[in-house]
C-alpha cells in the first residue's frame, strides 16, 4: 500500500500571482529576489493537516498565502493551548528558523490552505545579505510579540466579547497579516477552536460587537469596521 503523498511531496514553485501575495519580496532589492524565488515552494495543506510539529526540526520559513492555520501546543494534561490563528499573508516561525531549533509548537490548517516555504539556508542567506529584509523580520517579532501580550491578556480576561474581540484584532493584524484586508473569511465555527469557547458563545460575543458598531457580520465571514475598538480593553 503506498502513503498519501506529504505536504513536502505536493510542493511546487509559486505562480507569479501567488509570488506577489509574499508581503516580504517587496522590501528586497532585485538581485536578493532572484535568489529567493526560484527557491520558494508552496503546498495545498489538507484541514487538519500539520504543517509544524513539534519536536520538529524547523526546515523553511513558512507563509500563509490563503487559508485560516492555527498554531497551538498542548500541556502535559492534554489541554490544548491556541497561541495564534494565521490568516492570509501572515509569515511564521521566524523565531525558530533563526535559532535552527525544533518546534515548540504545531501548525495546523482548519481549512484548505496553500502554504509557502522559504528554505532555511536562503532564509540564512536573506539575513546575511538583506537590509531590508532584517527590517521586515525585526518588524514580525516585535509585532508578534505585542500581538502575543494581547492574547495573554485576552485569554485571561472572563468577558467572552472581549476574547473574541482581541482575537479578532489578531487576525486582522495588518502587519503580520497583510492580506487578509478588510473582511475576515472565518466561520463561527472557526474563530470557536481559535478563541477556547464555544460557537454558541462566540455567536452571542460577535452579535455583541456587532451590536457596538466594531464588526458587521456578512456571508462567509465578518467585515472589520473599528479596528482600534477590537483592540480595546473594554467597550
Amino acid at each position: 500500500m503506498h502513503s498519501s503523498p506529504t505536504l513536502h511531496d505536493r510542493r511546487r514553485p509559486l505562480t507569479d500571482d501567488e509570488l506577489a501575495g509574499v508581503p516580504w519580496l517587496e522590501h528586497v532589492k532585485p538581485v536578493e529576489r532572484e535568489r529567493a524565488v526560484p527557491e520558494l515552494r508552496i503546498s495545498e495543506a489538507a484541514p487538519g493537516e500539520l504543517i509544524c510539529r513539534i519536536g520538529r526540526p524547523a526546515t523553511y520559513w513558512f507563509g500563509v498565502v490563503d487559508g485560516l492555520l492555527k498554531m497551538s501546543t498542548e500541556t502535559a494534561q492534554g489541554q490544548t493551548i491556541t497561541y495564534s490563528g494565521l490568516t492570509a499573508g501572515g509569515w511564521f516561525g521566524e523565531g525558530t528558523v533563526m535559532k535552527h531549533e525544533v518546534y515548540r509548537y504545531n501548525v495546523q490548517a482548519l481549512r484548505k490552505s496553500r502554504v509557502a516555504g522559504l528554505p532555511v539556508a536562503t532564509f540564512d542567506w536573506l539575513l546575511d545579505h538583506s537590509i531590508g529584509f532584517n527590517r521586515f523580520v525585526m518588524n514580525q517579532l516585535n509585532e508578534r510579540l505585542a500581538q502575543f501580550i494581547g492574547t495573554i491578556e485576552a485569554d485571561r480576561t472572563p468577558c467572552p466579547e472581549q476574547r473574541v474581540a482581541r482575537n479578532l484584532a489578531a487576525l486582522v493584524n495588518p502587519v503580520l497579516f497583510p492580506g487578509v484586508g478588510g473582511v475576515l473569511h472565518i466561520t463561527q465555527q472557526e474563530l470557536a477552536y481559535l478563541v477556547g469557547l464555544s460557537r454558541q458563545r462566540v455567536n452571542q460575543a460577535l452579535k455583541a460587537l456587532a451590536a457596538l458598531g466594531t464588526i458587521r457580520i456578512e456571508y462567509g465571514g465578518l467585515r472589520i469596521l473599528n479596528l482600534p475598538a477590537l483592540r480595546s480593553r473594554s467597550f
